[in-house]
């Protein structure tokens, strides 16, 4: 590891590296989608690359996201994100987002 490295982010590597048998727990529950602007953008947490895109929910970008962690095994905590958002927030079409990606095939394995 390359000296200028900190010695937090190589205990922070070195922690990631620990639970690579799932979605990685900081501090509490993994978070994939983290909605904004009442539903129309969010940022989406990808783990595969670990970075975070801001995104129009109704963006083909986001769907190519969504998929890319669908692929890496994350459906099942995605869908259950996508339903626990239009629970909490009916009126901002969280159910019609989830129903475009099902359209879109994301979660078809």
């Amino acid at each position: 590891m390359a000296s200028n490295t900190s010695k937090t982010a190589r205990a922070s590597v070195r922690a990631g590296q620990a639970g690579q048998g799932g979605a990685l727990s900081v501090l509490g529950e993994f978070k994939y989608l983290i909605p904004l602007n009442g539903g129309k953008h969010a940022y989406v947490r990808n783990l595969t690359n670990g970075k975070t895109s801001h995104l129009r929910t109704d963006s083909e970008a986001f769907v190519e996201e969504i998929r890319t962690l669908v692929g890496a095994g994350h459906a099942i905590k995605i869908r259950t994100e996508l339903n626990n958002l239009a629970a909490a927030y009916p009126s901002d079409g969280w159910d019609t987002c989830e129903k475009r990606l099902v359209e879109a095939g994301v979660f078809e394995a």
